[in-house]
């Protein structure tokens, strides 16, 4: 898996891209705190630089790969589908994470995993894999964003058999895992939220004081959780709010 290091401190930033996207959504972060640490940034299997076949596509294989990163006591930080896979790695390496941060993360499956992951794959047969990812990533933004174009056509790349094997596994891993993995967690937990998703089920920005099924889920299952919304964006949060990513990340834990 390709990793990209820079900077030098006593205190690892590891960070984990979403779904369809890759290390350099993390640019603008690793710009920003690699003077005061060493940053690591990943593109998961099948993602960016990374190879990845269609067995490796599911979240467990994608927590190990991550876990595999951390050789001291680290801070991961995950984004949208990369909240599932720091979860995962922190649950394997439990002793070498200095703390979680959780970047507009979500759960889409609920209830019985098989039952949850058969409803979003009639969901997705019914329009097609590319209808339905390129309509799922349009929802996610609520502004102009020069990095827009590039986003889209990134998560277009992604072989249809390789993204909808995946996406289907983050159904029944949030159905099945999640909160299991949730309850394990021991080290600080910060949740930087900027959308949910309403009743009909579509994706809205979120207000300052708000809350979301989300959240509440974080702060039952984890104690002590920090949430800071940041209010007015879309989903990508580390390329629409930069510099405000990088203080909340650089002054945790």
């Amino acid at each position: 898996m390709y990793s990209k290091r820079t900077g030098a401190g006593t205190l690892p930033l590891v960070f984990v891209h979403g779904f369809g996207c890759s290390h350099e959504d993390w640019e603008a972060q690793r710009k920003a705190l690699e003077g005061r640490h060493e940053v690591i940034a990943c593109d998961l299997p099948g993602h960016g630089r990374s190879p990845g076949s269609l067995k490796e596509a599911r979240i467990a294989n994608f927590g190990r790969e991550v876990a595999g990163l951390l050789e001291r006591p680290s801070v991961i930080i995950g984004h949208s589908m990369g909240c599932r896979v720091a979860l995962q790695a922190a649950a394997l390496q439990p002793d070498r994470v200095a703390g979680i941060v959780l970047v507009d993360g979500s759960c889409i499956g609920r209830g019985d995993p098989a039952l949850a992951q058969e409803k979003v794959r009639k969901e997705i047969d019914a329009v097609g894999y590319p209808a339905f990812i390129s309509a799922f990533f349009e929802a996610m933004f609520f502004r102009p964003l020069p990095q827009k174009d590039e986003v889209l056509a990134r998560a277009s790349r992604l072989p249809a058999d390789f993204g909808r094997a995946l996406f289907l596994d983050i159904v029944r891993w949030d159905a099945a895992e999640l909160e299991g993995v949730l309850a394990q967690v021991r080290a600080p937990l910060l949740a930087i939220q900027s959308t949910t998703t309403n009743a009909e089920r579509k994706r809205v920005t979120m207000r300052m004081g708000d809350t979301s099924p989300w959240l509440e889920l974080l702060k039952e299952c984890v104690p002590g959780t920090r949430v800071e919304i940041i209010p007015g964006i879309g989903h990508f949060v580390p390329l629409e709010a930069p510099e405000e990513t990088s203080r909340l990340v650089g002054s945790f834990p």
